[in-house]
């Protein structure tokens, strides 16, 4: 048998060439999200840690401003040659990152990013004379002829932004005004000043997402760093963060530091601005990598004190805010099947988070890899492709299939396919159970018998077995019309 030995140089250029193409269609499926980060940086570990994960997606993710805050934690002064410390890091590792994926910026376009809020704590540093260049910037971005929404991740103090709006209310005219504020779209890690209600009040029409007041234990967001009771915990442990992100993964890996209080604690506030087929940062109310919220006016009564400065007080609109899923997880089965229903059920506002932890964090590891492995040597992750819209109608009890035939992996890795639907996500809450096996690629189930129209949201999640094993998701909205 003769075999042609082809020239790595050529096989080289396939792979490339592959990889464009890979690229150029996987980017039609989606709009890059705009992002301005609010970080109150030194205040504690976790800000550089999320910094790090945040650059290993700068080109999935349209990052149009970096500003140094300050916090509950740190209130008279800011940090931004932390923010270019980590800048430095990612742009030694940059031209391998290209290797795997285009799009990702270089350092002089994010250094020029970075901006400083006042060095005043809350509400001390907002009004007449308490502008500063972090807050003209975020002015200078809304006023930006694009018709994206900007997403302010705030991941200590809001006072930048509430100076932003403070300006253009009274500035511009009431139009104005209104524009602007229906461009934003706010998700803050609790509350770490008194900017924050002062803003929900005054802009009652703000998107914003927030677990109010500074009791964090009562937050959703701590679902990324919660020591959970019944699962494997082994991808938030220090163990696992050392082998995986910090040593022999370059220089961007040794920039993420130990965890001090909580790993990552401000990464939730851009997780669900990743495409990733699961993840519609204008739905909080679906679900995603950053967790589910609903959007109420909550019980202000049931707001506990957290033990720092910030100033608690009633809500007085509603906001989008803690909601609950009910998530039984599947387990690897040895024989048979190859997956199976675990014994336990959990339920609160941190499992919307924290269900899906082990696939972030694993898409964190590959992405770490990228850092410094070639593009044969490294994992990347599937496509799923589905043979039918992402959205259909059905008629009450009538039986439909939902099926992933074309989907494929950029590695030639095998994939096993996970088929549920999430009640939460829709207006139809009850379970709708597979009819016969959840993972292959088709799936058969029977729409409900109802009175009214309602929706139910089916997620496919693919999983691959390279090394970490990656998923992505297909998220198939049924319509169930009575009959």
């Amino acid at each position: 048998m003769m075999f042609l030995q082809i020239p790595r140089a050529v096989l080289s250029l396939c792979a490339f060439s592959l990889l464009l193409v890979s690229q150029t269609l996987y980017a039609q499926d989606y709009q890059k999200n705009r992002v301005i980060i609010l970080t109150d940086i030194e205040a504690d570990p976790d800000d550089s840690q999320s910094l790090v994960r945040l650059f290993l997606y700068a080109n999935q993710i349209d990052i149009q401003g970096i500003i140094a805050t300050t916090s509950c934690w740190h209130t008279s002064e800011v940090n931004p040659a932390s923010i270019h410390k980590i800048i430095d890091a990612y742009g030694e590792i940059r031209p391998n990152l290209l290797k795997h994926e285009a799009g990702f910026p270089d350092t002089q376009t994010l250094s020029t990013m970075v901006k400083e809020g006042l060095p005043r704590y809350g509400m001390e540093g907002v009004g007449d004379g308490m502008d500063s260049e972090g807050s003209d910037w975020i002015i200078k971005i809304l006023e930006q002829e694009d018709d994206r929404p900007l997403w302010i991740s705030t991941w200590g103090g809001a006072n930048t932004l509430a100076q932003a709006l403070y300006k253009i209310r009274k500035i511009k005219t009431e139009a104005e005004v209104k524009k602007y504020v229906s461009k934003l779209r706010v998700y803050t890690i609790s509350d770490q000043d008194d900017s924050g209600i002062w803003i929900r009040n005054n802009f009652p029409d703000l998107f914003y997402i927030v677990s109010p007041g500074d009791d964090y234990g009562s937050a959703t967001w701590t679902g990324i760093n919660s020591y959970v009771q019944g699962i494997d915990n082994t991808t938030i442990s220090n163990r696992w963060i050392a082998q995986n992100i910090q040593q022999n993964h370059g220089p961007l890996g040794a920039a993420y530091p130990d965890v001090a209080w909580g790993v990552e604690g401000d990464t939730p506030a851009f997780l669900s601005l990743i495409p990733n087929g699961l993840n519609e940062p204008e739905h909080p109310e679906w679900g995603g990598w950053g967790g589910r919220y609903e959007l109420y006016h909550p019980d202000f009564s049931k707001t506990k004190e957290g033990g720092s400065i910030v100033t608690i007080a009633p809500e007085t609109r509603a906001i989008w805010t803690n909601a609950i899923d009910r998530y039984t997880p599947y387990l690897p089965n040895d024989y048979g099947r190859s997956v199976k229903p675990d014994s336990v059920t959990f339920s609160d506002d941190k499992v919307t988070l924290w269900r899906w932890r082990d696939d972030f964090q694993n898409d964190f590891a590959a992405r770490m890899d990228w850092c410094f492995m070639s593009y044969e040597a490294a994992n990347h992750p599937p496509v799923p492709v589905l043979t039918h819209p992402e959205r259909i109608t059905v008629k009450s009890g009538a039986g439909f299939t939902l099926d992933a035939f074309d989907t494929t992996d950029p590695d030639g890795d095998s994939f096993s396919f996970l088929w549920y639907h999430y009640p939460e996500a829709g207006t139809y809450k009850k379970p709708i159970e597979v009819n016969g096996a959840e993972n292959v690629h088709l799936a058969y189930f029977t729409a409900p018998k109802v009175d009214q129209q309602e929706t139910a949201h089916f997620i496919v999640k693919v999983t691959d077995r390279g090394e970490p094993q990656l998923s992505r998701y297909k998220r198939v909205i049924v319509t169930i019309l009575p009959e």
